[in-house]
């Protein structure tokens, strides 16, 4: 286990360092990034200062080496607009994408994995079928659309009627108000999960009729357990892996920025921040968003191979 962790941590520090290259050629080589930080209007001393600063007067290997150590010791850059750490930028907004992706997380494997499950112990059944459409449904529909719907019938109809159970947009932080919290981010966490539990049902049901179908289920069968068990604790447990890797990559995704979501709801999160850093030409916080995205991936990646060996004993992590 613990040269299997070893070696996964090295893999994802070789790609964190691999996308920080990639970010440092957009960055520093793809134009003039201390006109960019010091202005349209800019003396030649002062932009000779900003130079001097972003270390533009060396050459481009110690340029990437100044860079480096930087992202090694946190430091992610200063904002263009207004000199502000793009760390302080992406922590300002990271509570409510954590919040946004982890709470629609669960919402969407409450949803799916129980429609898989019943889709899959009755093949070609009415249930199925009817997983079948929600499934078709939900990867058909974009994300915006769903968002809309559910302003326009939980939002606007209860008003107009009254009933004012759902804010339309707002973050409250939890620490404040855990009541408001949960409230603002109920109409965005089902925007996420009706989406995302369509995958996740079809993925499960895939999944678990291939693996109802082995020897070892059959034999399950043959010693008399109950068809209960044999799904639940032989078979969904071996076919919650490739969920679990998708769960991984998805996390790892929203915790990024999920920028249609945030948007539309008014959640100042770090895809909020990013999305209008790129209207205002301000690439040190998109760039510290795709790393701080990256290195989500890379973490989740190492969490989800981890959790292979708890879900199927026949998988070893050596």
């Amino acid at each position: 286990m613990l040269r299997f962790l070893v070696r996964r941590v090295l893999l994802g520090a070789l790609v964190l360092l691999i996308v920080s290259i990639a970010v440092f050629l957009i960055f520093f080589a793809g134009g003039d990034p201390a006109r960019r930080f010091c202005g349209a209007i800019c003396p030649p001393d002062r932009l000779a200062d900003v130079k001097h600063r972003l270390y533009l007067d060396h050459s481009l290997l110690a340029q990437y080496w100044h860079y480096l150590s930087g992202l090694l010791h946190g430091n992610l850059g200063y904002s263009f607009t207004n000199q502000e750490s793009v760390n302080s930028i992406i922590a300002a907004g990271l509570p409510a994408t954590a919040s946004l992706a982890l709470g629609a997380a669960v919402l969407w494997l409450l949803m799916g994995v129980p429609i898989g499950v019943a889709a899959a112990t009755r093949p070609r059944s009415i249930r199925d079928r009817l997983a079948t459409v929600f499934a078709l449904a939900g990867l058909s529909i974009p994300t915006f659309v769903v968002g809309l719907v559910l302003l326009e019938l939980l939002f606007y109809q209860l008003s107009v009627h009254g009933l004012h159970w759902f804010p339309p947009s707002g973050y409250v932080p939890l620490s404040h108000d855990p009541v408001q919290w949960l409230v603002h981010l109920i109409l965005p966490w089902l925007t996420l999960a009706l989406v995302n539990a369509a995958t996740y049902a079809r993925l499960t049901r895939a999944t678990l009729l291939e693996v109802l179908g082995e020897d070892y289920i059959r034999t399950a069968r043959a010693k008399g357990l109950s068809e209960r068990r044999v799904v639940y604790r032989h078979g969904l447990r071996s076919a919650l892996t490739p969920i679990v890797t998708l769960l991984g990559v998805d996390i790892g995704t929203l915790l990024g920025g999920t920028i249609v979501t945030e948007k539309l709801f008014g959640l100042q999160g770090v895809g909020q921040s990013a999305l209008q850093a790129q209207s205002d030409g301000n690439l040190p916080v998109v760039l510290g968003t795709v790393l701080v995205a990256t290195f989500f991936i890379v973490v989740a990646n190492i969490v989800v191979d981890v959790l292979y060996a708890v879900l199927d004993p026949r998988v070893q992590l050596t």
